[in-house]
């Protein structure tokens, strides 16, 4: 798999979308133990949901980690610096393949970013020893891997035309698990365990809206293979662009984008 570059305009053209799923795992996060509680978001982007804890814990330490220069550029412009409920919100370099917490946590949480962790289900041990009695590791992730977009891209790069050059850049089908592993995995560290999955209906406006989605997201790796090379790059878009109109139809009121995605809200004994 390429490592991708980020850009952090591309992906928060559809910043409301996104943000829905988040909002929808920490409405299920239960009080944290701390009366000042230590806050670990996981692959925090360009900060904007990192800073949705803040709200729900006014007087946190919020650390948000990504190993994208852009992202966290992007997240200290916006959201570094105290919070309104006299906490503060930083950010800091890390890669969540090799993250070791060094310190107690009331809550890890982690969203759309353990698909890009090969074999994350394996760093689920660590985090959760690293949570406070009362703790809670929490995370979303997309299951969409099935989905049209999804198919068609990985078809399109396996292709004859490109997979000399692309065959190997996109992630594993495999990235993220079922429902029930999540479950299997996290009862089985000691956590009172809740996962759950979601179909939302997103309703994109805009031409090409859903090539303009993946954009920000699950095309990264290619976008970023074939940087050096405009005019791959152009064919190969022109390419997907005519796959995905076929696939997500625009209709009268925009074009409906449906998108799975899997919680998993554990919590650890007090």
């Amino acid at each position: 798999m390429t490592t991708p570059s980020w850009d952090p305009a591309q992906y928060l053209r559809h910043a409301g979308h996104r943000a829905r799923p988040f909002a929808d795992l920490l409405a299920r996060v239960p009080d944290l133990p701390g009366d000042a509680p230590r806050i670990a978001d996981l692959g925090c982007g360009p900060g904007n949901v990192t800073a949705l804890l803040a709200e729900r814990w006014p007087v946190a330490h919020i650390t948000g980690y990504d190993n994208s220069p852009a992202m966290l550029d992007k997240a200290r412009v916006e959201h570094e610096g105290p919070t309104a409920g006299g906490g503060c919100l930083d950010f800091a370099h890390a890669d969540a393949r090799v993250w070791a917490p060094g310190e107690p946590y009331d809550l890890i949480i982690s969203n759309a970013t353990l698909q890009w962790v090969p074999g994350h289900v394996d760093r689920f041990a660590d985090w959760t020893a690293a949570l406070k009695p009362g703790g809670t590791f929490a995370f979303q992730v997309p299951g969409n891997f099935a989905a049209p977009s999804h198919r068609l891209m990985r078809s399109l790069v396996r292709s004859a035309r490109w997979r000399d050059r692309l065959a190997d850049v996109l992630r594993h089908e495999d990235a993220v698990l079922t429902p029930e592993v999540y479950l299997d995995r996290l009862t089985g560290l000691g956590c009172a365990a809740d996962v759950w999955e979601t179909t939302y209906i997103h309703l994109l406006q805009g031409e090409d809206p859903v090539l303009d989605w993946v954009k920000g997201t699950v095309l990264r790796p290619v976008l970023t293979a074939l940087a050096d090379d405009p005019e791959a790059l152009e064919e190969f878009l022109a390419e997907y662009r005519a796959a995905l109109r076929e696939a997500y139809p625009a209709g009268p009121h925009g074009t409906p984008f449906p998108f799975r995605r899997i919680f998993a809200v554990a919590r650890k004994e007090a």
